[in-house]
């Protein structure tokens, strides 16, 4: 007679490379194609990611992009106005060891048709300023242009209401300002003050995808976000679902599981827990009850002359707005910062009404 054991092998985790590896594919060949704009979108920011993290790659895991990269002067010259998408993803994968050398080229040739005069927004001018310079390039016609995100952002009331734009553009000039990390920002007490305001209103919405980015670019400047912030983050990205299949629908969360992913990153831990499948991937994001923030915005304004700007007055007036997990919420919210009163103060909009 003979005795069969069985073990129960766990099976492997999957590597940190690994990960990377399927995401690229995945992005690069699997959801989308290269003539898509949506394509250029979720590459740029996968491997902007990937290059500012110093992520390990594996030696061929960007051999995906090969068509694109060879075809990139075709693509420069039919879709000059994608020109920030296709620069990004080529120096990107330049940086991250594909090899070549056409993004000095590319730089020069953005310069001499003056595509960044074309932009309309200071952001925007910002971004084409950063990518120009990783080859040595200036950008022409800039006067002024740092001084003037520096007043956008050192207005700390624009977000103490809210505002997803600007809240998103103050991110993204942080970014910018310092250079994904390699440089002080120089962020003014007030700039710092409005990251905090905008990562409240971020809480207070259950707002992950921009809460991980506010507190990126916390950690850029220098400064510690809130752990309570973090640590929703960090649970957020846990409970994602991945899902794998040729038909998955892939209008889904994806850059809230890069950005989570990001900050995971920034502190020290892997970028994803989840099993990332090879070929076609849908990311979706657990449901979540909604946060408290609207609530507290219709009580507030319902109540039109007699709100008043002062916290310790209106907590119990909106402590019984919100349901019991938005109670929750604006509690943990409340003691997240030192100057949540003064936060208030600008939420409230009573200055406005006098």
């Amino acid at each position: 007679m003979t005795n069969i054991v069985t073990l129960n092998v766990p099976a492997r985790r999957q590597t940190d490379q690994d990960q990377t590896s399927h995401l690229i594919a995945g992005f690069g060949q699997h959801r989308r194609g290269p003539d898509d704009v949506f394509w250029l979108k979720e590459n740029a920011e996968l491997l902007n990611i990937l290059e500012c993290t110093k992520a390990n790659i594996l030696p061929n895991a960007l051999e995906n992009h090969q068509e694109f990269y060879v075809g990139l002067k075709q693509r420069f010259a039919f879709f000059p106005q994608y020109y920030r998408f296709l620069l990004s993803i080529c120096l990107d994968l330049e940086d991250l060891g594909y090899g070549g050398s056409q993004g000095e080229g590319l730089c020069d040739w953005v310069v001499r048709q003056g595509l960044p005069e074309a932009e309309v927004s200071d952001l925007q001018r910002a971004e084409a300023r950063r990518l120009l310079a990783r080859r040595g390039v200036d950008l022409k016609g800039d006067t002024g242009l740092t001084e003037r995100l520096h007043r956008f952002i050192d207005r700390a009331d624009t977000f103490a209401l809210p505002n997803k734009k600007a809240a998103y553009e103050l991110t993204h000039i942080v970014f910018y300002l310092s250079q994904y990390g390699r440089y002080d920002p120089k962020l003014s007490s007030s700039a710092i003050r409005g990251l905090r305001f905008a990562g409240v209103l971020a809480y207070l919405d259950q707002n992950a995808d921009l809460l991980a980015e506010i507190c990126i670019a916390l950690r850029y400047a220098n400064q510690t976000p809130p752990q309570v912030w973090e640590d929703w983050v960090m649970r957020t990205l846990s409970d994602f679902d991945v899902q794998a299949g040729h038909n998955v629908d892939v209008a889904d969360d994806y850059h809230m599981f890069f950005v989570c992913g990001w900050l995971s990153r920034l502190k020290g831990g892997t970028a994803h827990n989840a099993t990332i499948p090879e070929g076609r991937m849908r990311l979706t994001a657990a449901t979540l009850p909604a946060g408290p923030l609207r609530s507290m915005s219709a009580c507030l304004f319902q109540m039109e002359g007699a709100r008043s700007a002062d916290w310790h007055k209106m907590r119990p007036v909106l402590e019984q707005s919100v349901d019991e997990n938005g109670y929750l919420i604006l509690q943990s919210a409340a003691q997240s910062i030192d100057e949540f009163g003064v936060f208030f103060e600008g939420f409230s909009r009573v200055s406005f009404a006098s």
